[in-house]
C-alpha cells in the first residue's frame, strides 16, 4: 500500500485501536471465565463499527483458544493490525477502498496499492468469494492482506509423486511412471545461512541489536522466498505429469528424529519444513491435486524393490539386490506408497 501522510496516521489509529479493543476484551473475558455479550455500542473506540465488530468477533477467538489451554497462556497483541469485513471495504487496480474515523464521522478513503504479480495470479484469485481484508505493518510498509475462499476440483484419477524433503537437496520428487526431478539447492541455502550467521555474529560483538533484528527479518524473507520457488516448482511439476496426489512425509517430529551431522545440526534446527510443506499443499489445492501425509519411518532406508533395509553411506543407497540410487530418491520411491497418516488415501 503506498499511504499519503494522513492515511498513514489514520492507519496507525485504527490499528492501535483495533488491538486495544481485542487486549481488553480478552483480559475482561479471562477475569469472568465467559465469553463477552458486549455490543458495537458498549466498545469504546474511534473504529467504524463495523471494525469494532469484527474486533469482538476475533476477541472471542482469543478466548476461545485461551480458555482450550486452561487459561495457561494469554496472549497480548502488540503488532498493529486492523480488519474489516468482505462489506465494508471495495478495491480496483490501483487503491483500496476502506472506511476510517474522520472528525468524528465514518467515511471512506480511497488508499493507493499496489498489486505486483507478474503473472496477474493474484488479482484472478480476488475474482473468488471474498472475506476479511487485514491491513498490518512489515518493514515499515503497509500491507493489505484479503482472504478468498476458492471452491477446489480435485483432479480425477490416482497418478501419485512422492516427494522427499531435506537439507542438501531441499527437495526430490518422483512420479508412479519414474519421472524424477531434484528442486532447489541445497549448498546455496547452506551458503546464506552461514552468510548469515557470520554477520549476526560480527554484529552482536558490536552489540548493535537493532542490526542484528534487521538481518533476522531479511534472512526469514529470504528463506521463505525460496519456500515459495521450491513448492511452485513442485506443484508445477505435478501439474506437467497429470498428478492428482502429492504425498509428503509427516514432518511434525523431524529435529527430533532426523540423522544429522553436526555441520548441519543448526540448519537442521533452523529451517521450516513446516512452511514449505503448507506452501506445497495450498498451491496444490488451487490447482485441484490433493496433498496426503505418510509415515516417514525408515522411507530412507527400505529398499524399493526387496523392502532390505540398508544404510545410505552419504547420499548414496546400495541394496544387496542390486538397487542403487540417490538416497533422497530413495525416501520419494517409498514415500509414494507408504501409509498415509489419517488413512483417508487414494489407493496406490
Amino acid at each position: 500500500m503506498l499511504p499519503t501522510k494522513e492515511q498513514i496516521q489514520l492507519l496507525k489509529q485504527s490499528s492501535h485501536e483495533y488491538i486495544k479493543v481485542i487486549n481488553t476484551l480478552v483480559i475482561e473475558m479471562v477475569e469472568a471465565k465467559k465469553s463477552t455479550k458486549k455490543t458495537t455500542k458498549d466498545v469504546p473506540a474511534i473504529l467504524p463499527s463495523a471494525v469494532k465488530n469484527q474486533a469482538i468477533k476475533d476477541a472471542k477467538s482469543v478466548f476461545q483458544k485461551v480458555k482450550k489451554a486452561k487459561y495457561q497462556i494469554v496472549p497480548v497483541l502488540k503488532k498493529p493490525v486492523c480488519v474489516w469485513n468482505n462489506q465494508n471495504y471495495s478495491f480496483d487496480f490501483t487503491h483500496i477502498s476502506i472506511a476510517f474515523i474522520v472528525n468524528g464521522k465514518s467515511t471512506r478513503l480511497k488508499v493507493r496499492a499496489l498489486l505486483v504479480d507478474k503473472d496477474n495470479r493474484n488479482f484472478d484469485l480476488l475474482k473468488h468469494k471474498l472475506g476479511t481484508l487485514r491491513i498490518t505493518k512489515k518493514s515499515n510498509k503497509w500491507i493489505a492482506q484479503i482472504s478468498v475462499t476458492i471452491p477446489l476440483d480435485e483432479k480425477p484419477g490416482t497418478k501419485i509423486m512422492g516427494v522427499d524433503l531435506g537439507l542438501k537437496v531441499p527437495a526430490v520428487a518422483v512420479t508412479d511412471d519414474e519421472k524424477v526431478r531434484f528442486f532447489g539447492n541445497g549448498k546455496q541455502n547452506k551458503y546464506m545461512k552461514r552468510k548469515f550467521r557470520t554477520a549476526r555474529k560480527k554484529l552482536g560483538i558490536k552489540k548493535k541489536l537493532s542490526a542484528i533484528r534487521q538481518l533476522d527479518d531479511k534472512e526469514q524473507k529470504w528463506m521463505k522466498d525460496q519456500d515459495h520457488k521450491v513448492s511452485r516448482a513442485i506443484v508445477d511439476f505435478a501439474k506437467d505429469h497429470n498428478i492428482s496426489v502429492i504425498r509428503l512425509e509427516q514432518l511434525t517430529n523431524i529435529r527430533q528424529t532426523a540423522r544429522t551431522s553436526r555441520k548441519n545440526e543448526k540448519n537442521l534446527h533452523t529451517w521450516s519444513f513446516y512452511r514449505l510443506a503448507q506452501f506445497i499443499e495450498y498451491k496444490a489445492a488451487l490447482v485441484g491435486i490433493r496433498v496426503e501425509y505418510v509415515n516417514p519411518a525408515y522411507t530412507s532406508q527400505t529398499c524399493p524393490t526387496c523392502t532390505e533395509k540398508n544404510k545410505a553411506k552419504d547420499r548414496k543407497y546400495v541394496c544387496n539386490c542390486g538397487f542403487n540410487k540417490h538416497r533422497d530418491l530413495v525416501g520419494a520411491m517409498n514415500i509414494r506408497y507408504a501409509p498415509v497418516v489419517d488413512g483417508d488415501s487414494q489407493p496406490a
